[in-house]
């Protein structure tokens, strides 16, 4: 009698099933404990070295690091947050939650969603009015920041603020407002010079930007676009003729002089 061949299918079906879940398991746990550093390492090539998380720790979903701005790949210019940058980052049908604190800057979380949209991607932040942050960070950008090495304390705050990216393009809606209290400068021994206001309106097809001053010897003003895929601004800097002398340096570095004036252009 002929015994009949062994069902090697049937068999192997129960390993079949163990190795796809332990595959599973493993992809879930590296999602679920991907390394805070992960994130750092996308910061850093998205924002093309000017961004960085050093020190991260924890997950990419709940973690801590010293935030730091730097002139880009290869710069030597960078200056730290006076504090940690602590995120969450939840998950859901709508995209992700995101949310930010650092005690030195943020008395409430700042919060914000990021989703997918048709063409790229979209960022909507929750209003804020109280997020405050040392002028002197800014000298981590570079040129012509780390010359300036500003002093003074920026306000941040937003309304309705959503932000869509889509390949070589950024549009904005809602409006933001930057307030720039007490700016001092190496260049200058004029202390304080000047308190500043620069506006952002979204809009189609362009935001619009506003900068005027509040109060100090150095006046400034201008206008300006924010366009999908560049920033185009012109404006001045002015002084009364007593502040002329301690201020020469400085008008010199922010335009072309034409008289007692700085023309400022960007774009």
């Amino acid at each position: 009698m002929t015994r009949p061949a062994p069902d090697v299918t049937r068999a192997a079906a129960p390993w079949s099933w163990a190795l796809a879940g332990a595959a599973l398991g493993l992809i879930a746990a590296l999602l679920l404990f991907a390394p805070a550093r992960w994130l750092a390492a996308l910061l850093a090539w998205g924002s093309q070295g000017h961004l960085a998380l050093e020190d991260a720790r924890g997950t990419v979903w709940s973690g801590s690091a010293q935030w730091v701005l730097a002139g880009g790949r290869g710069s030597r210019d960078a200056v730290a947050l006076p504090s940690r940058l602590a995120w969450t980052l939840r998950p859901d049908l709508r995209g992700m939650a995101l949310s930010l604190h650092a005690p030195c800057c943020t008395p409430q979380p700042v919060t914000m969603r990021i989703h997918p949209t048709t063409q790229g991607l979209g960022v909507s932040v929750a209003d804020t009015a109280d997020s405050h942050w040392p002028a002197q960070l800014l000298a981590g950008l570079g040129t012509p920041w780390n010359t300036l090495q500003l002093e003074g304390r920026l306000q941040l705050s937003t309304r309705g603020l959503h932000l869509r990216w889509t390949p070589g393009q950024l549009q904005l809606q809602g409006s933001a407002q930057l307030l720039a209290l007490d700016m001092a400068s190496r260049l200058t021994t004029l202390r304080p010079m000047g308190s500043y206001r620069l506006t952002l309106e979204g809009g189609t097809p362009a935001a619009t930007l506003r900068l005027e001053t509040l109060a100090g010897g150095l006046r400034l003003a201008g206008t300006g676009e924010w366009q999908p895929s560049r920033l185009r601004f012109s404006g001045e800097a002015t002084t009364a003729p007593e502040h002329a002398a301690v201020l020469a340096n400085l008008l010199n570095l922010l335009g072309r002089r034409e008289g007692a004036r700085s023309i400022i252009t960007l774009g």
